[in-house]
């Protein structure tokens, strides 16, 4: 491949992840609304009795409820964060298993953002009950899954790397 072409922005592939970033979102809100209208009255049901219930909280912080009252601080950082993957997406070359972590990265940043800007506050809904662990949403799990990909993807280059590296002939005399 010429370098030009590497260079060259990926349009197509850009075009389709936002589209499925843009689902993910908007099957993100789709279980907000449900969420509010079905357990904001009640504020819990259980779907696995002893293991996950459905549980209705309001954050207005973010993972673990850090920067709690700080709207305009992670709406910011949020935004910045975002728009710098979205480029990302259209102008960098990647695997299709990458661009995936990225994909389930901004679609569930955009599902956050979406209701922080909104209101200013998070709708969560998924509680564990077997562990002592904060109340989360389908936007929490989308960015979860894509950094742990990410994570596994960057732990098995660098085995490759490695591997590579101790089978490669050693470098000195002759």
């Amino acid at each position: 491949m010429s370098e030009q072409k590497k260079l060259a922005p990926d349009l197509r592939a850009g075009a389709v992840s936002v589209l499925a970033a843009a689902a993910l979102a908007a099957v993100d809100q789709l279980c907000k609304v449900w969420a509010t209208a079905a357990l904001a009255p009640d504020g819990a049901a259980p779907l696995l009795p002893g293991v996950l219930e459905l549980r209705y909280v309001l954050n207005d912080g973010m993972a673990f409820s850090m920067l709690s009252g700080r709207r305009w601080l992670l709406l910011g950082g949020t935004g910045a964060i975002l728009a710098v993957l979205l480029l990302m997406l259209f102008f960098r070359r990647m695997p299709r298993l990458e661009r995936l972590t990225w994909v389930l990265v901004l679609g569930g940043g955009v599902g956050n953002f979406i209701d922080r800007a909104r209101s200013g506050v998070v709708v969560d809904y998924l509680n564990f009950q077997f562990i002592s662990f904060p109340v989360f949403n389908f936007a929490d799990i989308c960015v979860t899954v894509g950094v742990a990909l990410l994570v596994l993807l960057l732990a098995a280059d660098l085995w490759q790397e490695h591997k590579a590296a101790k089978a490669a002939p050693p470098h000195g005399d002759a």
